[in-house]
């Protein structure tokens, strides 16, 4: 059973957002129904709200794709987001309701998600144990970004990967040229180190809890949580260390003594120029662990002159693939997620204003071969639309819907035919003299 008919929308909205969205849905027919969300909390930083996006100014939002479905996926139970065929999908739904969130609260004129490659990068050729310490993949996240990168791919939304970079490496590189050419900038990420690229026209969108309760840091936001500005935080992060990345502290010494070095002596150049000056047991372990405090700013400082084939000009917004998001929806169960997307954002192509009326029911046993020669024979062309079972990657065909040219319809179940059914059937497809036309066929 899908889970969502069962659990509270957990990401009814942004801690920058003013009203949250209905909550996201179930495929579970007795209960595709939803609890009321909660009105989400009021913003948690005393940064500015977001942008008017009326002003003409275009607005790139640039999302650290791994960094975010991590979160999603620790912040939604796996065991109430799994499909009928055992696909757990609890980050993929997590990821999906972010992002419309984000579309809506923030309006971006362009958009784009990008993704690491792998974990070999500069960064591991300069320092072996960069990352080492992390755990393998949770096998219930095994597989959930292929299918975001598929939710994105429906919503017509770049997906950016670079061999060799790591994500936040590709973000910089584009918030760079963004900024240089005139765009407002909004980063979504749970890596603090992207802190560095703030200014006053890029801005840092942070999860503080799960990815419905976001943090703004502009200049001030930086300034007020680390007392330090966004240029000097790589320099303190540097003294800091980062377990996450497996990169060494100071013994002894830790994010208040880190940040008054900083403050005192105004970057981490003038610190080790200096590093004389400091005195006590803190100072004779900064001097003893300098080596690796200078590694570690050299790993934390963000590429900005990344060679990408796209620039910002690029990634602007496109009417979403309506049929492609309809297809996979249905296929992780997300129907009421659907609805609220449709019902949210007006970036999709509109549905058609008129169609046509079908009349017909489902075969017996036995009554393929009549119905096809009567409704659809050759020279004619069909409606055809099949329904399967299992992801995009594993599926079967479960069913299969006619509608023919004369008006009348059929629906087969294709695990009740009988084997002159199924000749028939297998005839009547193979038959080039009979049109058919459907959505995503493949020959």
């Amino acid at each position: 059973m899908s889970p969502d008919a069962k659990t509270d929308e957990p990401f009814a909205g942004t801690a920058s957002s003013a009203d949250a969205a209905p909550s996201a849905g179930t495929a579970a027919p007795s209960a595709d129904t939803e609890p009321s969300a909660a009105t989400p909390p009021p913003a948690s930083s005393a940064v500015s709200a977001p942008a008017d996006a009326g002003t003409g100014t275009p607005r790139l939002l640039l999302i650290d794709g791994h960094s975010m479905a991590y979160r999603a996926f620790y912040a939604v139970p796996a065991d109430r987001f799994r499909t009928s065929t055992g696909q757990v999908t609890n980050a993929v739904f997590g990821f999906t309701s972010m992002l419309i969130n984000l579309l809506r609260d923030e309006e971006p004129t362009h958009l784009a998600v990008a993704f690491d490659v792998s974990r070999q990068t500069f960064r591991t050729e300069t320092f072996a144990e960069y990352k080492a310490n992390r755990s393998a993949t949770p096998d219930d996240f095994k597989g959930q970004v292929e299918l975001i990168k598929q939710v994105l791919g429906a919503l017509t939304i770049p997906v950016l990967e670079k061999p060799g970079y790591e994500a936040d490496d590709l973000i910089a590189t584009l918030s760079t040229q963004a900024t240089g050419t005139g765009y407002e900038v909004l980063i979504c990420t749970g890596d603090r180190d992207a802190l560095q690229l703030v200014t006053d026209t890029i801005t840092v969108l942070y999860p503080k809890k799960g990815v419905s309760d976001l943090v703004r840091f502009d200049p001030d936001g930086v300034q007020e949580k680390y007392g330090l500005s966004p240029v000097q935080y790589p320099d303190f992060a540097a003294l800091r260390g980062d377990p996450s990345d497996n990169l060494p502290g100071i013994p002894g010494v830790g994010e208040k003594t880190a940040a008054k070095w900083i403050r005192q002596f105004g970057s981490l150049g003038d610190l080790v120029d200096r590093v004389d000056e400091v005195k006590g047991k803190a100072g004779d372990a900064l001097r003893s662990h300098l080596d690796g405090v200078l590694l570690n700013r050299q790993l934390t400082e963000l590429v900005r002159d990344v060679p990408l084939a796209e620039a910002p000009a690029d990634l602007e917004v496109k009417a979403w693939d309506r049929d492609a998001v309809h297809r996979l929806f249905d296929e992780l169960e997300f129907r009421v997620l659907r609805d609220r997307l449709f019902a949210t954002l007006s970036s999709a192509e509109p549905e058609a204003d008129e169609g046509f009326s079908v009349s017909g029911g489902a075969l017996a046993p036995g009554t393929v071969a009549a119905w096809l020669a009567e409704h659809a024979p050759a020279g004619t062309t069909t409606g055809l639309a099949v329904r399967v079972t299992g992801t995009s990657i594993a599926a079967d065909a479960a069913s299969l819907a006619l509608a023919a040219a004369d008006g009348e319809g059929a629906y087969l179940d294709l695990t009740t035919l009988d084997a002159d059914d199924e000749a028939a059937l297998g005839a009547w497809l193979a038959d080039p003299e009979v049109h058919k036309t459907g959505h995503a066929l493949k020959a």
